[in-house]
């Protein structure tokens, strides 16, 4: 397992994107929308951020946005058996948000930790 990225939210995407690009001297990896946000990954070379912008007014970002304000939202640990580190969270007593994984960005298969359960973290788990 190795780290994967930080997903941040973000009310302006593009505007955060040319900022980082420019700061960190990296180039934008990967760029959709998809289940209600405008996301886009820039490659750090050993990781990505991944900028969380909602589309409306509704959805899980939008309703984060409007409650907490811009920041980080999650972070990521890539894996090669998302079921087998689902299995062992269970194991441990953390708490899956998603008990089987689903689609994510970018193609790649996620499943989210409950944060009560991973010392205030949402964590995620991304198959390549």
């Amino acid at each position: 397992m190795r780290f994967d990225h930080a997903g941040i939210v973000t009310d302006d995407a593009d505007t955060l994107a040319e900022q980082y690009a420019a700061l960190f001297d990296c180039e934008i990896a990967h760029r959709e929308t998809f289940d209600g946000m405008e996301i886009v990954f820039l490659d750090l070379g050993n990781g990505f951020f991944e900028l969380l912008e909602p589309v409306g007014e509704e959805g899980t970002i939008a309703r984060y946005l409007e409650t907490n304000g811009p920041g980080i939202h999650h972070l990521a640990v890539a894996t090669d058996d998302i079921e087998s580190r689902l299995d062992r969270a269970r194991e441990l007593g953390i708490e899956p948000i998603d008990e089987r994984p689903r689609a994510g960005a970018w193609g790649h298969d996620v499943a989210f930790l409950h944060p009560k359960s991973t010392g205030g973290i949402l964590l995620e788990f991304v198959e390549h």
